[in-house]
């Protein structure tokens, strides 16, 4: 079994297949050579992952992402963060920052925040001094942000496979994105006064109300979202519903920015990548139902407590392995298989899941920018043209202070549990 879960995805990995077919293949092939079951139980399996209602918030989700990003939030949110850090060094890299992860607040999606603000800050940063390097670099560390901060697709899917709350999973990773972006922006500070780099601008009361009103519609989405789950109006599957009606409303009346063709089109490119999303959930529930049916949960939670492990070693270990993991899968694929491997072991050393699904999460969102086969790596070496080994040059202080993050986020649970709560 280890060579058809193990082994297997590993080279099929290596030759380029999408992740799915790899989770698939080596199903198929565990149940054909391995496990004496009949190929039916393949099929009910991959289609009863699938049935969860909870599931419908990602296309939602996904689908008012890419409204939002076409119907040039971006640039608004750009100019209002330049408007409210002009006067602080490095304006411009900070503003990098806070757009991000407003972009996270909308769209919860990493790639789609690097390939949005990519285009319209690479430019800008490379010309104020960053230089070519350093400015890619922070496109693809901050994107990491957008993982973190609610409402966030991962945190989505690590409750179906952890079985935990959504809307207290939301609620906790508030401060860990803030804490990374705090981290980060504390960062670009000191490099720029370092380096000398000019503010982008004066403080000017009438600039920020002009850009406040131009982003006002785009500020306003997570605070209806996350106020109605919270509120009580409706659950976050009903959430991702109310987030996509509104962000076409807004492209199509507001802004005016997009016609019904390119909601249409934008419509069907959102289905295409749900469909993605949901193939590798159902082809990872799969190896997750073997995996229990045989007992390797329980047998890893054995020999942890025969090796009388610490939570804090527990959570170091898990620590290492996931920047590994993040490095090679992306947050989706790591998740559904191995949340319910590993949250099992941490609520037997008495760590809590919502603490531990942060943990997590955070993890995976820097594997995103870490070299050599991060995601946000290829979106923005796509959108800036810097080559890889520049771009690996310019992510790896960034690796540094997000990784600073982590432990403080991992060693100070009250950081995600003072608003999630604890069980």
């Amino acid at each position: 079994m280890i060579a058809t879960l193990a082994a297997l995805p590993l080279v099929l990995l290596a030759s380029g297949l999408p992740v799915f077919l790899v989770f698939l293949a080596a199903v198929a092939a565990t149940l054909a050579f391995v496990l004496p079951m009949p190929p039916l139980v393949l099929q009910q399996v991959v289609f009863g992952g699938l049935d969860n209602y909870a599931l419908l918030a990602v296309p939602f989700f996904v689908f008012a992402g890419d409204l939002m990003g076409r119907s040039g939030i971006a640039g608004r949110l750009i100019e209002w963060v330049l408007a409210l850090t002009g006067r602080v060094p490095g304006s411009l890299g900070v503003a990098t920052i806070g757009a991000s992860a407003m972009m996270g607040a909308i769209s919860g999606s990493s790639a789609a925040a690097v390939a949005a603000l990519g285009k319209t800050l690479y430019p800008r940063l490379a010309a104020a001094g960053y230089g070519r390097e350093r400015s890619a670099g922070l496109l693809a560390s901050s994107g990491a942000i957008d993982i973190v901060i609610p409402p966030s697709i991962a945190m989505i899917l690590y409750g179906l496979a952890a079985e935990q709350s959504i809307p207290r999973l939301f609620l906790a990773g508030i401060m860990p994105g803030l804490i990374i972006a705090g981290l980060m922006a504390s960062y670009i500070i000191f490099v720029a006064a370092r380096a000398g780099i000019p503010r982008t601008d004066r403080f000017d009361l009438g600039r920020i109300l002009e850009t406040s009103k131009g982003a006002a519609w785009g500020i306003l989405m997570p605070v209806v979202v996350l106020g109605g789950i919270y509120g009580g109006f409706f659950s976050p599957t009903e959430a991702g519903g109310v987030a996509a009606f509104y962000a076409m409303l807004v492209a199509r009346f507001v802004y005016r920015s997009m016609s019904w063709r390119e909601i249409v089109a934008a419509a069907a490119e959102s289905a295409i990548l749900s469909a993605k999303i949901l193939m590798i959930v159902a082809t990872a529930g799969v190896i997750t139902w073997i995996l229990t049916t045989k007992g390797v949960p329980q047998s890893i939670t054995a020999w942890l407590q025969a090796m009388d492990m610490s939570a804090a070693e527990y959570l170091l270990c898990i620590n290492l392995l996931l920047l590994v993991t993040g490095c090679v899968l992306d947050p989706t694929s790591a998740i559904l298989v191995l949340a319910p491997l590993l949250v099992p072991v941490a609520a037997s050393l008495g760590i809590d899941p919502i603490h531990f699904g942060v943990v997590m999460t955070v993890n995976l969102a820097i594997g995103m920018f870490t070299p050599p086969f991060g995601l946000n790596l290829f979106v923005a070496q796509s959108v800036t043209g810097v080559p890889a080994h520049a771009l690996y040059r310019g992510v790896w202080p960034f690796v540094v202070v997000q990784v600073v993050a982590l432990l403080v986020i991992t060693y100070v649970p009250a950081l995600s549990l003072a608003l999630g709560g604890t069980q």
